[in-house]
């Protein structure tokens, strides 16, 4: 946004802002919900929409920011005030007197003195930083994982790429989706006539771009909301699926050995797609990257014996963990060491090698971080 698009906006922009967001941190709201509910301003929606999710993901360095010139805590409205006047100073290139007199304006009579006060003080410091987490504005065990599974320099490039606004692509059918997911889809490859099936379908994308290769393709998801998901996305992209069940993928209602290929596209922590779920990274915590590379070892297991002999499970996640990419591979190699897993990176430069499968960080494509391994099972 430029300068004088930011400086010409409605001063209520501010305040639209700020209420969305108390709602997002008091109610654990969803900001993309919260904003998809919301009732903006023509005028104002790209500024009420930038502020919403530019604070909701940098909030801790907004808060490191503010912080320095605040004694006591601020109130949870207040606080987001000065996050909002912060980032339009340091992150929006806001001119000062715009970022700091519409801020104060959106504010009660209350909160104006004390907001006009630390904003005054913000809009003349000059950022430093305790630590790199706090400048990225993640939790610090995120950080740290990332360091640790990617390498310093590619943990720190995904983490500033997630920070800047996700792009926006639309298949050919009008579905709108991330391009790493599309490239997921590709790798399933299913051929004229054979048995699908989408283990955790939900909301249905990568389904219904598989229903276009002319296979019978089953949808399954264990939620039914998820599952209802699917239904009404086929609708809209006229895929036409075999079957969509709402069903426990750990415990499937399927026979054995009865799909040629089977995609288990796995419940994961999500950190490769925090530039696009803005909240996300202050929901998931450490525990969660565990508990889900449990979930996702079962999952992975029943699509293995849902395979037809010499047929084809593909495991795909948004996410970048060890734990979750090539700890999953590394399971399959010890429980099905007869398994094949084709070299992705080999045939698609688009992939990292990573394990026996491919791996795609948000910096690389300007896409959504990825992982995926497609295994032959044994024609016996």
């Amino acid at each position: 946004m430029s300068r004088s698009q930011s400086g010409s906006a409605s001063k209520n922009a501010r305040a639209v802002a700020a209420h969305l967001l108390d709602r997002i941190e008091r109610d654990s709201a969803y900001a993309n919900l919260v904003l998809a509910s919301a009732d903006l301003p023509d005028r104002d929606a790209g500024l009420i929409t930038e502020l919403v999710y530019g604070v909701t993901r940098m909030r801790r360095a907004l808060d490191h920011l503010v912080d320095g010139f605040v004694s006591d805590p601020p109130d949870l409205a207040t606080r987001n005030l000065l996050r909002i006047g912060a980032y339009q100073l340091h992150m929006m290139d806001t001119p000062a007197y715009a970022a700091v007199s519409e801020t104060v304006e959106a504010a009660s009579r209350r909160q104006r003195g004390f907001v006009n006060a630390v904003l005054r003080r913000v809009a003349d410091v000059e950022p430093s930083w305790p630590t790199d987490a706090v400048r990225l504005s993640y939790p610090d065990w995120m950080v740290e994982r990332l360091e640790a599974d990617l390498g310093g320099s590619e943990a720190h490039a995904a983490l500033e790429r997630m920070n800047q606004p996700a792009p926006v692509t639309a298949r050919a059918d009008g579905y709108v989706q991330d391009l790493a997911s599309q490239w997921v889809a590709e790798l399933v490859d299913p051929q004229p006539g054979e048995r699908v099936l989408d283990m955790c379908a939900g909301p249905g994308g990568k389904a219904t771009a598989l229903a276009g290769r002319s296979a019978a393709v089953v949808a399954a998801d264990h939620r039914l909301h998820r599952a209802s998901l699917v239904v009404a996305n086929a609708a809209k992209t006229g895929a036409f699926l075999a079957g969509v069940v709402a069903a426990d993928g750990c415990h499937p209602p399927f026979r054995p050995h009865s799909f040629d290929r089977v995609l288990v596209d796995a419940p994961c922590s999500g950190l490769g797609v925090l530039g696009r779920r803005a909240d996300a990274r202050w929901r998931v915590g450490p525990d969660d990257v565990e508990e889900l590379a449990r979930l996702q070892a079962e999952l992975v297991r029943s699509a293995f014996d849902l395979a037809r002999p010499g047929g084809v499970v593909v495991y795909s996640v948004c996410t970048m963990t060890e734990a979750e990419t090539a700890g999953i591979d590394h399971l399959v190699s010890q429980e099905h060491p007869d398994a094949v897993a084709a070299p992705i990176s080999d045939r698609d430069p688009r992939w990292r090698s990573h394990s026996r499968g491919g791996l795609i960080l948000p910096q690389d494509h300007n896409t959504d971080g990825m992982f995926a391994v497609k295994y032959q099972t044994p024609d016996r």
